[in-house]
């Protein structure tokens, strides 16, 4: 099939990787324009940016389709479908109706639950058994479409988004090849979303990564391995440098009471509303992640609470 690619970041690279080795002509990648990035902020590419130019395939990053130009030269593609992992910009209704069949979306959920930019973080966060990935096909609205194909996947007590999202990506990329398959034998069919249960992944903010030591131990614990490894769930403490912000890459819910934020103990145990999170994995600013008792070695002084 003549296919347009449309997706960004690391998520989506297995899914462009599968779709070419397939056989499937990638006539376009349509992917978020370069940014700065690093010390030097130079110009960085995209992961799928970086992919499509090892493969050869031409690469277009404009920052609307909403214009005249934009919709023109995505028809003069002439494909059969476009595919869409985690792009980034919104498609208009022109667009959607460009290809001869349809646009199909793989996304990181289990639809209608986390409709929205950031599903796999949410899920975990608000504290999940399963999750998934499932091929859609796109309309107007946003991740409401029509659901073809699924995966399911549990989310284990302990797991990362890190881990979910490698977990999920190359199960996605599989899911979509057997889509494409089924749509070019004419065999994809279409069910409507469920209305009930609909809950929206709104985008990470980088105010929601400072921990509340005052919520329950369980919540604490969801949000750190919920935004790890990054953004990164964070407090604050001045452990003898002066006030430094430490982000926690890893933790376990434990017993324990006292005052939310309070140090329990000689290990990095830390009070919450209601009971205690450890500290299995800590990251200073600019070093390597350490486990709390390497950290603790080299502090000169502990703080009653931490921030």
């Amino acid at each position: 099939m003549r296919i347009i690619f449309m997706g960004t970041p690391d998520f989506s690279v297995p899914v462009l990787t599968e779709i070419v080795g397939q056989g499937h002509e990638v006539v376009a990648v349509y992917t978020r324009a370069p940014r700065p990035a690093g010390r030097g902020m130079e110009m960085k590419l995209s992961p799928v940016h970086t992919l499509a130019e090892q493969l050869g395939i031409p690469v277009h990053t404009p920052k609307s389709l909403r214009t005249p130009q934009a919709e023109e030269l995505f028809r003069s593609h002439d494909a059969d479908v476009a595919v869409v992992v985690a792009y980034g910009l919104i498609l208009p209704q022109a667009i959607l109706e460009a290809p001869h069949e349809c646009c199909l979306n793989l996304h990181a959920s289990l639809l209608p639950r986390w409709r929205g930019a950031a599903p796999i973080q949410r899920s975990i966060m608000a504290g999940d058994a399963e999750t998934g990935v499932m091929v859609m096909k796109m309309d107007v609205g946003l991740d409401t479409g029509p659901v073809a194909m699924a995966e399911r996947v549990s989310i284990g007590p302990d797991m990362t988004v890190g881990e979910l999202h490698d977990r999920l990506s190359p199960l996605g990329a599989d899911l979509m090849v057997r889509a494409l398959a089924a749509l070019s034998r004419g065999g994809l069919m279409f069910q409507p979303q469920a209305e009930a249960g609909v809950t929206y992944a709104h985008k990470i903010e980088k105010a929601e990564a400072r921990i509340d030591w005052a919520a329950p131990a369980q919540t604490v614990h969801n949000h750190i391995r919920g935004l790890s490894p990054f953004p990164g769930a964070f407090f604050e403490g001045d452990f003898g440098r002066g006030p430094e912000r430490i982000k926690v890459l890893r933790s376990r819910v434990c017993e324990g009471r006292g005052a939310p934020g309070t140090l329990l103990g000689d290990e990095l145990t830390i009070a919450c509303g209601e009971g205690a999170v450890q500290l299995v994995e800590i990251q200073r600013a600019g070093k390597a992640p350490m486990k709390p008792q390497d950290f603790l070695r080299g502090v000169r002084a502990r703080p009653e609470r931490l921030g």
